[in-house]
């Protein structure tokens, strides 16, 4: 069962740099300030309290970084077949604890957005 916890500055600030590098007014998507956990945050995934979780639609963003222990980290802002924000979705290479949260200024993209 996921672990339902207060939204963290953290994961606010990635998720609103996030939208900013989409151009998205700020009230394009609510953010919740509830949310998730995934594998017991293992890997830092979360649901943005969204119960649709099975009707993914899409990425609206692709980010990537290296995490302090030098495994290349993927993190992935989706959404639901609604258009309602659904996860923010860290994928470690190795599938190993997240060591360190990202910052803004450490994510790059692949296709610039």
């Amino acid at each position: 069962m996921n672990k339902k916890r207060a939204l963290r500055d953290e994961e606010k600030i990635i998720i609103q740099f996030l939208l900013s590098k989409l151009n998205v007014t700020d009230n394009a998507y609510n953010i919740s300030d509830s949310v998730e956990e995934y594998e017991g945050s293992h890997m830092g995934s979360i649901n943005l309290n969204n119960p649709n979780a099975d009707l993914f639609d899409r990425d609206l963003i692709q980010a990537e970084y290296t995490d302090a222990d030098k495994i290349p980290v993927v993190l992935s802002l989706t959404v639901d077949k609604n258009n309602q924000l659904l996860d923010l979705d860290f994928w470690k290479s190795d599938f190993s604890r997240l060591v360190q949260y990202p910052k803004p200024e450490e994510l790059t993209f692949g296709e610039e957005v």
